[in-house]
């Protein structure tokens, strides 16, 4: 076996393109934005409510805004299209560090919202599934990596800048790092790609596999039977880790406990994606799909039954499981699926219900918990959810529209 895949072998430069961009997307994500969160609500006087809905309108603005802009994949070569996303990354990061109101505020978190968690990820795991046909599912789980990584740099490093002096640093500081560091970066390893996005594997790839156009995927009714079971882990991991402190209280964990139990998460997350690209290399996405949400259906029965400390490791490693080999087989299913010559405005239908899960999932637990609904029953429900989406997922129909593109 050699030491080196053989994507990697084929084209590295789009290789880390891919794992880079979903890197970058970190700054836009809500793990590096919430290590800032009170400061940020104290310091502008807000709420507690007032700071989710600036937050959440945000997120569902920038969702709308992928559906409309994801094209730009498909339209732009990849220089340009990374230069508008990470050039709209750092301006909301420079956003972030001058506001000094809501509105300017909203603004920032639209901007790194769209930039970061919608946009610059997008472009990544569209690369990852464009270039490597003949090994999408460990090229697509290479690229997820990125955001592991990120997860493990940069919240601590926002931390220790911020405890320099102010929050706002950190947010200037990424914009410089953004501008004079990561774009000339991906721009570099994203220079042999061509101005349209077939290369020559691709072509080859086209003549024998239908490409599928955004309207003729509208209509097809499998999409909408494997959009749950795509969209499930980014929607439970989003509500559970964002009210983990709530969580934590209800079950008396101490939150020493919790930041141990996230080592078991990330170890979940890595090994799940050191082996889902393989699996679904030779499983096809569509196959893994529907399995990759069921560790997490078994964390939320935990959590909905168990008792005892025990539950928060187990739980957190299950999830970080299903996070890995769910990511990888929702990011090769579209290609697989619908072909490549469109993937990018299709990905951009996908990853806007998961950009709109992900502002609606803490709302919707928040104020179930304000409801004061036991934690057993609404962990149950999620299970029961979590399950229904991987039975839609193994039951989808084929496609079945004729392409007339």
């Amino acid at each position: 076996m050699p030491l080196v895949p053989v994507f990697l072998r084929m084209s590295p430069g789009l290789a880390f393109f891919a794992m880079l961009a979903v890197a970058v997307s970190g700054f836009g994500q809500t793990f590096f934005i919430s290590v800032f969160g009170e400061e940020i609500r104290t310091d502008f006087g807000l709420s507690h409510t007032a700071y989710g809905t600036l937050y959440s309108l945000a997120t569902v603005v920038s969702a709308f805004m992928l559906f409309r802009w994801g094209r730009l994949a498909d339209a732009w070569s990849l220089p340009k299209a990374t230069a508008l996303a990470v050039a709209l990354l750092a301006l909301g990061c420079f956003v972030m560090g001058m506001s000094g109101g809501a509105l300017l505020l909203w603004t920032g978190f639209l901007l790194i919202r769209f930039g970061g968690q919608g946009l610059i990820s997008h472009l990544g795991l569209t690369t990852a599934a464009r270039f490597f046909p003949g090994h999408r599912g460990k090229a697509v789980a290479f690229a997820a990596a990125g955001f592991p990584l990120a997860e493990a740099v940069l919240p601590p490093a926002g931390v220790l800048l911020a405890g320099l002096g102010d929050w706002r640093i950190p947010w200037l500081l990424s914009a410089v790092i953004l501008l004079v560091c990561i774009l000339p970066l991906l721009g570099f390893l994203s220079r042999s790609v061509p101005v349209r996005h077939m290369d020559k594997e691709g072509a080859q790839k086209k003549a024998v596999q239908r490409n599928y156009t955004r309207e003729e995927v509208l209509r097809d009714p499998g999409f909408y039977f494997l959009l749950p079971a795509a969209v499930a882990s980014p929607f439970m991991v989003t509500a559970l880790l964002f009210h983990q402190a709530a969580i934590a209280s209800i079950q008396g964990w101490s939150m020493q406990t919790v930041g141990l139990a996230f080592s078991g998460y990330a170890a979940g997350h890595l090994g799940a994606l050191v082996g889902a690209g393989t699996l679904v290399d030779r499983f096809s996405a569509a196959g893994i799909l529907p399995l990759s949400v069921l560790p997490m259906a078994l964390a939320l029965m935990i959590l909905a039954g168990g008792d005892g400390l025990w539950v928060i490791y187990v739980y957190l490693f299950l999830m970080g499981i299903t996070h890995g080999f769910a990511s990888t087989a929702s990011g090769a299913l579209w290609a697989e699926r619908y072909g490549i010559l469109h993937l990018g405005g299709i990905r951009a239908m996908a990853q806007s219900a998961v950009v709109l899960s992900t502002a609606a999932s803490p709302l919707m637990l928040g104020f179930l918990l304000d409801m004061h609904i036991s934690l057993g029953l609404l962990a149950g429900a999620l299970c029961v959810s979590t399950v229904a989406a991987a039975v839609m997922a193994k039951i989808a129909p084929d496609p079945v529209i004729r392409n007339t593109g």
